[in-house]
């Protein structure tokens, strides 16, 4: 019997960050490794990846990396664990290639060329495990599932899915290989949950090219579509319908975006030659209902960039009165008011918006009838949702009840929750460590909640400064106290405010000064709190304080 254990480090209870540890005996099985952009509390915070300390401590037990797709949320904390394990990295085509593409942007580790390119029909032994893959539907090509074989059964992760009759070639779901795990038996199901509490199902993404191919032909004006590069799928519809209606395409920014590049090269994605507009000075020799202007980037970056374009900051297309912006892939929750204040621009500048998510559903997470489709067909005796706020998770859980798979079957996990399985039972056994890992710049995990606490307060009520020069010999101020405020108050409409505190701060350097025990701690201390409570009670404002005392002795004498 083998000693199974699965980890989540990262993915649940949130959108983004997936890393799910399998253990099968003395083999830890990586699947992805991906990181979460960060929400508007997280200030000057780049991206969150998992926290890799469970696996440092077993770093000789990894066998490998096993990536399911190419979205920043399954390969984006690659380049950072790269830096940390020297361990194989298997994906399919296009993942790889991307992911060799983090890796090489970030110069952690640029040298690292352990890559194995897998397909459908691929199966890696490692001692009593084999590890196979089965082909899924998403927004981008070459996506897979998958599954770990044990004495037990297999243990399958689903990454990011949907189903979609019409989906073809590079997006198609491989229905029997799933079919066949499931006759196979399965032991345990990670499934994501992204959507697993919307109301409304899936169209089918024919259904979405018709409807993009409506909207251009529909249109006289020029059109400039935003869209997200990793988003490959919704990118190759906005160019077959600009093809279909007779429009020449310009992509903004003097390079390809690296995505759709890496795309383009392998195929993953095409564009006719003579459809695309080289050179933006090149646009005026055509009629505005020949022009599409594609903006790509990553998560929020095409809608911060309308915003410029709105306003006439652009470098290269500014908005023009009677576009029409067509938003072409859902944006997330957290970039929802920066939607709505880029609309209010757009339409200030006379254009208008069309957003394909108001028109009709499609996501490239798997709705409820999609979730227990995959269920039916695997028939899992234990059940792990993933990808997703609790909520999701919960209403996925609710679905696969409904599929016949008991409630003490289900488990809704925390990161860091191990879930072990022995003496035939799957049971929840401990927690390992599995919080978040900030990165800043190129910081790595060097920003604390206190640095978060300070850049919070410091948006909020701003920073104040007392700068004082003593002659601790002579028990005396030198100068007086110098104030300085940034986002605090108004410095011209506030003098009354600023004389006191500085008064406050001449009594508290007298009165430490008087004792024999000075100490420079505490007379920062006694400044800090004095302040602290001066300026709430006056402003009801908390501004951080930063007390600087510099100290000088005037009877030093300088000789040539």
């Amino acid at each position: 019997m083998s000693n199974i254990k699965i980890i989540p480090l990262g993915g649940v209870r949130e959108n983004g960050k997936n890393l799910y540890v399998v253990e099968v005996d003395e083999d830890i099985f990586v699947l992805d490794c991906g990181l979460m952009y960060p929400e508007d509390g997280l200030f000057g915070i780049d991206a969150i990846i998992p926290d890799f300390t469970y696996l440092e401590e077993n770093k000789d037990r990894i066998a490998g990396v096993f990536l399911t797709h190419g979205h920043e949320d399954a390969i984006g904390a690659l380049p950072y664990f790269l830096d940390t394990f020297n361990v194989p990295v298997f994906g399919s085509e296009l993942t790889i290639a991307l992911a060799k593409l983090f890796v090489k942007e970030s110069n952690l580790n640029p040298k690292f060329d352990d890559y194995h390119v897998i397909d459908e029909k691929t199966e890696i032994d490692f001692h009593k495990t084999t590890i196979k893959f089965f082909r899924t539907t998403h927004t981008i090509p070459d996506s897979m599932g998958i599954a770990i074989n044990t004495d037990e059964g297999y243990i399958v992760y689903t990454g990011n899915f949907k189903f979609d009759q019409s989906a073809q070639n590079m997006y198609s779901t491989d229905l029997s290989h799933i079919s066949d795990l499931g006759k196979g038996g399965v032991l345990a199901l990670l499934s994501d949950s992204g959507d697993a509490e919307s109301p409304v199902e899936n169209v089918s993404e024919k259904r979405v090219q018709e409807e993009v191919v409506d909207i251009f032909q529909n249109t006289s004006s020029r059109i400039i579509v935003a869209a997200v590069a990793s988003n490959i799928l919704r990118i190759q519809q906005v160019l077959n319908a600009a093809h279909d209606s007779g429009r020449n395409v310009f992509i903004t920014g003097k390079n390809l975006e690296a995505i759709i590049e890496t795309a383009l090269k392998l195929d993953k994605l095409t564009l006719p030659d003579d459809q695309l507009i080289v050179s933006v000075d090149k646009i005026d020799k055509y009629d505005d209902d020949q022009i599409l202007v594609l903006e790509t980037g990553a998560a929020g970056e095409p809608i911060k960039t309308l915003n410029r374009m709105a306003t006439g900051n652009h470098d290269q297309v500014n908005i023009k009165e009677g576009d029409v912006i067509f938003i072409a892939t859902s944006p997330s929750i957290a970039m929802e008011v920066t939607v709505a204040e880029t609309e209010n621009l757009i339409y200030r500048a006379g254009a208008s918006v069309v957003q394909l998510s108001d028109k009709i559903k499609a996501s490239g997470h798997a709705t409820p009838y999609d979730l227990q489709l995959m269920i039916n067909l695997l028939k899992p005796k234990y059940f792990i949702p993933i990808q997703g706020e609790y909520r999701m998770l919960s209403a996925h859980a609710n679905l696969a009840n409904e599929t016949g798979i008991p409630y003490q079957n289900i488990f809704i996990l925390s990161n860091g929750d191990v879930v072990s399985y022995s003496k035939n039972k799957m049971t929840q056994s401990g927690q390992v460590s599995a919080d978040n890992t900030l990165i800043d710049g190129i910081g790595i995990g060097d920003i604390g909640n206190i640095v978060l606490r300070d850049r919070r307060l410091l948006s909020e009520d701003g920073i104040f400064v007392a700068v004082v020069t003593i002659d601790r010999k002579k028990q005396k101020i030198v100068s007086n106290p110098h104030i300085v405020t940034r986002g605090f108050v108004f410095v011209k409409e506030s003098q009354d405010l600023i004389d006191e505190s500085t008064d406050l701060v001449k009594e508290i350097v007298r009165k430490n000064l008087a004792h024999n025990d000075f100490d420079w701690g505490s007379i920062k201390q006694d400044i800090r709190d004095t302040l602290s409570n001066h300026l709430f009670k006056k402003t009801k404002r908390r501004p951080i304080i930063l007390p600087v005392i510099m100290e000088v002795n005037q009877n030093r004498r300088f000789t040539n």
